[in-house]
């Protein structure tokens, strides 16, 4: 079974390694072997209550239960801005008006913006490129919100989410190329290295002083601003349909969109259930973990996302079923995978429905 789990100290070598696939613009996971200790450790230390307020975060990884391989990674920061300035910008709308020439012009400008300040933020999800055929994408991105959801005390009120942005057929960003490149005088990858390990005070020192007309840079950089990383748009869409949106800010260095939303409106937050688990007799698994229809049977029998509720070693799975009479049925090894026993609770969330019946059927 395909899990995500709270990140452990041994898991050190095998997010090295993933980290080497990840490309350019995802800041938050990087492969360089001191910080990803440390961000190991900071984990640990939230999940202790060891951890001062401004440095608490979590990480998770997607591991293949049956292999070991680790296959993803995604994280969420409890409150960003708190020790370090957390930089935005806002897209804000300028309108230029003359009664006497009969000319109106509205114009988007770029404004640094530390609005949110204090938010929790998802971040560092990365899926290995030898998993995206499986459809485990979802549950790796999804996984998030069932933590917060049994874990709500941990959280602020509102949640944000920065989308890598625009990059050309050469890896490069026409936004950087067009804005960070003239003010910061680094190259894109080293501006991100030095803010993806803390040392945000070039940003301050450096960063435009006075709005940044859109209309006044070049076209394609223009297009940047607001536009995902084609890589990026199914997780987007995931996002969204959890009920984050796009509320006008921007990344600094390329211009990627920031989602928002608070909480309380998130749908794992609305919709899912904590109910007992029964334990059923085992199951075959298929290629991505999920357990394979019997034959004849219809594949699109709902599904749902289950997770535990111990919060030192969270785990979460997608597994075939719904609610029904009040608990929720596993199969022996989806329970060892999530470690969860006969008649524990379990957090639950449908993804799929029942398909309907045919009129006339029975």
């Amino acid at each position: 079974m395909i899990v995500v789990r709270v990140v452990q100290t041994g898991d050190l070598d095998a997010l090295v390694a993933l980290a080497g696939e990840t490309g350019p613009g995802l800041t938050t996971f990087k492969p360089d072997r001191a910080a990803l200790e440390a961000r190991i450790a900071r984990s640990r230390r939230t999940l202790d209550n060891h951890a001062a307020p401004h440095e608490q975060g979590y990480l998770f990884v997607m591991e293949d239960s049956a292999t070991g391989d680790i296959a993803g990674v995604c994280g969420i920061e409890t409150a960003v801005g708190l020790d370090q300035p957390f930089y935005n910008y806002r897209v804000s709308t300028v309108v230029h008006a003359s009664q006497d020439l009969g000319i109106w012009t509205l114009m988007r400008a770029l404004n640094i913006s530390h609005d949110l300040t204090g938010y929790a933020e998802l971040c560092s999800l990365f899926l290995s490129p030898r998993y995206r055929s499986s459809g485990v994408g979802g549950l790796l991105s999804r996984s998030r919100f069932m933590f917060i959801a049994q874990f709500r005390e941990r959280f602020p009120q509102r949640i944000c989410a920065e989308l890598r942005g625009h990059f050309d057929a050469e890896g490069t960003s026409p936004f950087w190329r067009a804005v960070g490149s003239h003010f910061y005088q680094i190259d894109f990858n080293a501006a991100d290295y030095l803010s993806s390990h803390g040392r945000k005070s070039f940003l301050a020192e450096l960063m435009p002083r006075f709005p940044v007309y859109v209309d006044l840079l070049p076209e394609e950089a223009q297009e940047c601003v607001g536009l995902t990383h084609s890589d990026t748009l199914p997780a987007r869409k995931m996002l969204e349909a959890e009920g984050l949106r796009y509320e006008n800010h921007v990344d600094i260095f390329d211009a990627g969109p920031v989602l928002e939303c608070h909480i309380a409106d998130l749908r794992t937050m609305r919709e899912s259930v904590v109910v007992p688990v029964e334990i059923v007799g085992a199951a075959h698994a298929s290629a991505d973990g999920q357990r394979e229809p019997a034959q004849g049977s219809d594949r699109e029998a709902p599904r749902s996302l289950v997770s535990n509720t111990s919060l030192d070693d969270f785990r979460v799975g997608m597994a075939p079923g719904i609610v029904e009479a009040g608990v929720f049925r596993l199969s022996a090894d989806a329970a060892a995978a999530l470690r969860v026993n006969a008649g524990d609770p379990v957090r639950v969330l449908a993804t799929t429905h029942a398909p309907k019946q045919k009129q006339g059927s029975a």
